[in-house]
């Protein structure tokens, strides 16, 4: 398949929070409940939304917690940064149990995806990935996904480095050098430049244009469907 801009590809690697569904904006509510109370009570600079865009924005999630506590001269060991990653988590899965659609755009891209006969993978930071796209009613189009549970078994670096989404293209049976990323965090946005792909499509939610294609963004678009 080709598209404006991007060349020939065999294969598409998404990216799923904030790309697919608009769950991005959940993991801000999630993480905002969590940060705001921790930070007034330890008497720090407020968290803010850039907070999450820079620190947290499609990382895992030790990493992001451990990172912008550090930011903030706040002391946890890996016990207490565990502590709260489960407690984010716990704040991500109530909202998500309130329901989710998947952006209607992706979804219409996906569609010409799979009538072009082109496989795709998720590869998504996130361990909740495969309840999010049961929610969003898009898991059977997918049929592999690489999660943040699944990457840590393997013992695979996270965004930014490329592993996972390397590792998404061999489970299709793809060279990565045939397969496009497509990411709307500029860590993700990284992981894709840092391999050996056929691009990074990146989708600006709000990290901005400038700095997605600053991190190596092939493209940006606001919408998927701009590219069909």
């Amino acid at each position: 398949m080709e598209l404006a801009g991007l060349g020939r590809f065999s294969a598409v690697l998404f990216d799923l929070d904030g790309v697919i569904t608009p769950t991005a904006d959940l993991h801000m509510q999630a993480w905002a409940g969590l940060f705001r109370p921790l930070f007034e009570a330890e008497g720090v600079a407020e968290y803010t939304d850039a907070d999450y865009f820079h620190f947290l924005d499609g990382k895992p999630r030790t990493a992001g917690i451990g990172s912008l506590l550090e930011d903030r001269g706040i002391a946890a060991d890996p016990a207490k940064i565990d502590e709260l990653g489960e407690q984010k988590n716990a704040l991500f899965l109530d909202l998500l149990s309130r329901g989710i659609e998947p952006y209607p755009a992706s979804v219409r891209f996906i569609d010409a995806l799979d009538a072009a006969g082109v496989p795709k993978a998720v590869v998504s930071s996130s361990k909740n990935a495969g309840q999010v796209l049961t929610a969003a009613g898009l898991r059977d189009r997918f049929p592999e996904v690489v999660d943040g549970a699944r990457s840590a078994s393997l013992g695979l670096p996270g965004k930014p480095a490329p592993d996972t989404y390397a590792y998404g293209a061999e489970l299709l049976g793809v060279p990565s050098a045939e397969a496009l990323v497509v990411e709307d965090a500029v860590s993700g946005v990284q992981a894709g430049a840092a391999g050996d792909f056929a691009g990074v499509i990146g989708v600006d939610r709000g990290a901005g244009e400038a700095a997605l294609r600053s991190a190596g963004a092939t493209v940006v678009v606001r919408e998927l469907d701009e590219l069909l």
